[in-house]
């Protein structure tokens, strides 16, 4: 008679992303018995930064933490202290630049206007031009993107700001995307550059690998293994599965594939201390073939301060579409995609022993502290 397999651990946990190891830390202090997997050569999942001369680089993309739940916010600091980082991006539309999210100071460099009044005034009226545009057409509600977003913030901002950078972030036409991508538009008659509204944000000194590692202190991990090379054999070592990868791959892709968009990084260093003299530029005309470069430094140093370090490192971002063997970041928000993804997670559903969670074991775009607060919540209600 063939011996059963003696469970070793509690929880197998497979990703070690912010949805594992946050899952991976209160069940550990819970005494809990956890094993996390990892398929990359590194913990951490997508906020993983890699030290390049003294900076961190975030080599997933930019992480911005931002909430406004203290509870979440006093959790992760009670891990790691956080920096003021405050993000505050730039447009580069054909060499000129504009503050975001749209502000006065965006309204002042796009027409020249002082005043709040002076500001609502052309917006309302480009508004009001695309509604009558709309109407004449006998068009009750927005058919797509490109509508939806000219009756929000109207043509000129639309143009110069929006439908390019969207058109290359989704390999898509504005007026064939869905007009739910771009429900609201923030739109302030103020003059503040801070993109969130959210009561905290920064960034962890010394970069999220710290946050990780205080996160799976005490917890057994392994790097470079693929759950899916062995299956039966990790799911034997535990009596209950945490799964963060993806949804459809889980259940062998029985209804068919789902579909990502990917984004692939040109990272370079650059003698020189101060490349762009801001974190995030955007680059929303058409022609640029990147939608957005990062200039690491500017996440954890401030000011002059950034002169220090003689040398910078950038990274320059394409959005492409998903295929295997590529980094899976943005579900596909439409018809086909949303309807295959709810037939995977009605089965999701009904598995008793495996607790699906993150982007892509939920076929859903995530914020970080949204999902450090469910992995919060999913302890408290469930008992781990």
């Amino acid at each position: 008679m063939k011996q059963e397999s003696i469970k070793k651990y509690d929880y197998l946990i497979i990703g070690s992303g912010l949805f594992g190891a946050t899952f991976a830390y209160l069940a550990h202090q819970m005494g809990k018995r956890c094993l996390v997997i990892e398929k990359r050569p590194h913990l951490g999942g997508n906020v993983y930064c890699e030290n390049v001369g003294g900076i961190n680089v975030h080599k997933y993309g930019a992480h911005i933490f931002h909430t406004s739940n203290k509870k979440v916010w006093d959790f992760v600091n009670s891990l790691v202290e956080f920096n003021r980082y405050t993000n505050s991006p730039v447009a580069n539309y054909k060499g000129k630049l504009y503050n975001l999210p749209f502000n006065m100071n965006t309204f002042s460099q796009m027409w020249g206007v002082v005043t709040p009044e002076e500001a609502k005034a052309i917006i309302d009226e480009q508004r009001q031009e695309a509604l009558d545009k709309m109407r004449k057409e006998g068009i009750a509600e927005p058919r797509n993107l490109e509508e939806q977003a000219q009756i929000l913030i109207g043509k000129d901002i639309y143009e110069k700001l929006i439908k390019g950078y969207t058109e290359k972030q989704w390999g898509r036409k504005c007026s064939e995307l869905p007009a739910f991508i771009i429900k609201r538009l923030p739109v302030r008659y103020v003059f503040d550059n801070n993109y969130f509204n959210d009561k905290y944000q920064g960034i962890p000194v010394g970069g999220y690998n710290k946050l990780i590692d205080a996160l799976l202190e005490g917890v057994e991990s392994r790097t470079g293994v693929d759950f899916f090379d062995d299956r039966s054999y990790w799911t034997s070592l535990a009596d209950r599965i945490v799964f963060t990868g993806q949804l459809d791959e889980f259940y062998g892709y029985r209804f068919g594939k789902l579909e990502f968009r990917t984004v692939c990084f040109e990272q370079e260093t650059l003698q020189t201390p101060n490349y762009q003299g801001n974190a995030v530029i955007n680059y929303t005309d058409a022609e640029t073939p990147y939608t957005r470069i990062i200039e690491h430094k500017h996440f954890e140093m401030f000011g002059q301060d950034v002169y220090d370090v003689p040398q910078t490192v950038i990274s320059r971002e394409y959005s492409t579409e998903w295929k295997p063997g590529l980094e899976p970041f943005y579900p596909i928000n439409d018809e086909r995609n949303n309807s295959l993804a709810q037939k995977y997670r009605d089965l999701a559903a009904h598995e008793p022993n495996v607790i699906f969670g993150g982007r892509l074991a939920e076929y859903k775009y995530y914020d970080m502290a949204p999902l450090i607060e469910k992995v919060l919540t999913l302890s408290r209600g469930r008992g781990i």
